[in-house]
C-alpha cells in the first residue's frame, strides 16, 4: 500500500532525543527548544516564537491574548479543521463563516466585510496547503475595523505571501508540527507573536500564568503566579525531535515541491481537456509543497477514484467536511452570506499521496493510476 503520508524523518532525531535526555532537562524550554524557537525567529524574521503541544494551543493563546469572551464574533472560513475555531468557541465567541475562493481554497477576502459586525473581534484566516490568503486585502480591512488577525499556518510553514513569512503578517502566526504537517515533532506547534508586550503575556500563559521563563534568565529572583494560563509546553524531548527536521529545511522542502511540481506536469493535460481541475498558486505567493490536490467532476468521480486507487493500493483522501453544516458548526457558529463554493469544492477536492523522500516508483505509479481512471 502506497500511504497518503510518512511522517519525515531526517536520521538524526533518536540522537538529538538521547542528547536531551543525557541533559537531564526533557521538560520545555531545555536546549532543543530554545534552538528551534530562535531557528524560527531568525528564518522567518518573528519577534518572538513559542513552541507549544500543538497548534490548538497556539490558537489558544491567540484567545486568550485576544480577550475573548461571550458575545465576541470571530470571522473565519468553513472549509477548515476544527482546531481553527474550538480555542474561540470555549472562550464563549460566536463563528461567523464565510465562502472561500474556488481558485486556492482560502477565504474570499472580498465576503469578509459583510460578516463584520459591533461584536467582531478578530479575523481567522487559514492559509490552505501551505498557499496564503490574499493578506493585503485581509490586513486593510484589519486595520479600517481595528480587528486583530489570527493567522492558521497550520500547514504554511516555510511558505510566503509577497516575500514575507506566512505566520508573520497578522497579529499572530500558528504552526503545526503535527506528523502529517512538512516538519513534525508528533504531536506540536508554534506562536509566532510581533508585539513585544504581548510575547511576554504570551509567554506567561504559556508557563501556566507564572513568570517561570523569566526567572530561569535571571530576569527575576522568584517566579510566581502572575496571570492566567496553562500549559503550553511541549518535552524538550518533541523540540529535538523536530529540531533534526529544521536543520535540513530547505532540503525537505525542495523534495517536497519537486514531487509536487512532478504531479502537476503530468496532470496538467488531464486539465486542459477539462477533466480535472489543478492547485492554483498566486504569482505573490511562494508555497511548501504541503499537499497536492485535484478536483474531481462531483462527489461522485471523487468517490469513485478514491475507490480506484484503493484498489490499486493507494492511499487517497478527500478534506474537511464544511464546519458550518456540522453538529456543532450549527451550535456555534452561522455562514454568512451564500455558500456558493465551500461545500461545492470541497466535495470535489482529493488529496494525493505526498511526504519526505517518496519513493519514486511509488509517484509514478499514484500518477499512472490517476491518468488509467480518467482515461477509462
Amino acid at each position: 500500500m502506497i500511504n497518503f503520508n510518512v511522517p519525515p524523518f531526517t536520521g538524526k532525531e533518536s540522537e538529538y532525543m538521547m542528547q536531551a535526555v543525557k541533559n537531564e532537562k526533557i521538560c520545555g524550554d531545555g536546549t532543543f527548544t530554545k534552538k528551534c524557537s530562535r531557528w524560527m525567529e531568525e528564518k522567518f524574521t518573528s519577534n518572538k516564537v513559542l513552541l507549544t503541544t500543538s497548534c490548538t494551543s497556539a490558537i489558544e493563546l491567540s484567545a486568550l491574548l485576544l480577550d475573548i469572551k461571550e458575545g465576541d464574533e470571530v470571522i473565519c472560513p468553513s472549509f477548515t479543521f476544527v482546531s481553527t475555531v474550538n480555542p474561540f468557541v470555549l472562550r464563549g465567541a460566536k463563528i461567523k463563516f464565510v465562502d472561500i475562493r474556488p481558485d486556492t481554497m482560502n477565504i474570499d477576502e472580498n465576503k469578509i466585510e459583510a460578516a463584520i459586525t459591533s461584536n467582531t473581534k478578530a479575523i481567522v484566516v487559514v492559509h490552505y496547503a501551505g498557499v496564503s490568503c490574499e493578506m493585503s486585502k485581509v490586513m486593510e480591512i484589519a486595520w479600517k475595523y481595528k480587528l486583530a488577525v489570527v493567522e492558521d499556518a497550520a500547514q504554511g510553514v516555510m511558505s510566503k505571501y509577497n516575500d514575507k513569512y506566512l505566520g508573520t503578517i497578522g497579529d499572530f502566526g500558528c504552526y503545526s508540527f503535527h506528523e502529517t504537517k512538512n516538519y513534525s515533532m508528533g504531536e506540536g506547534g508554534a506562536f509566532l507573536v510581533q508585539n513585544q508586550k504581548l510575547a511576554e503575556r504570551a509567554e506567561i500563559i504559556r508557563e501556566k500564568g507564572t513568570n517561570r521563563a523569566q526567572f530561569f534568565r535571571g530576569q527575576v529572583d522568584k517566579y510566581t503566579w502572575q496571570d492566567m494560563g496553562s500549559s503550553y509546553l511541549p518535552s524538550d524531548m518533541l523540540a529535538a525531535y523536530l529540531w533534526a527536521q529544521l536543520e535540513l529545511a530547505e532540503e525537505i522542502n525542495q523534495n517536497r515541491l519537486k514531487t509536487w511540481n512532478k504531479y502537476y506536469s503530468n496532470f496538467k493535460f488531464l486539465a486542459e481537456r477539462g477533466k480535472i481541475d489543478l492547485p492554483s498558486i498566486p504569482t505573490n505567493c511562494t508555497h511548501n509543497a504541503h499537499m497536492f490536490y485535484i478536483k474531481c467532476k462531483d462527489l461522485s468521480e471523487r468517490t469513485e477514484l478514491i475507490q480506484y486507487l484503493k484498489k490499486n493500493e493507494i492511499l487517497a483522501v478527500f478534506h474537511y467536511i464544511p464546519l458550518h453544516s456540522s453538529p456543532a458548526g450549527l451550535k456555534y457558529g452561522e455562514f454568512v452570506g451564500e455558500d456558493t463554493f465551500t461545500t461545492k469544492e470541497s466535495e470535489r477536492l482529493v488529496r494525493l499521496p505526498l511526504y519526505y523522500q517518496i519513493d519514486d516508483n511509488d509517484l509514478d505509479k499514484v500518477i499512472r493510476c490517476v491518468k488509467e481512471f480518467y482515461n477509462d
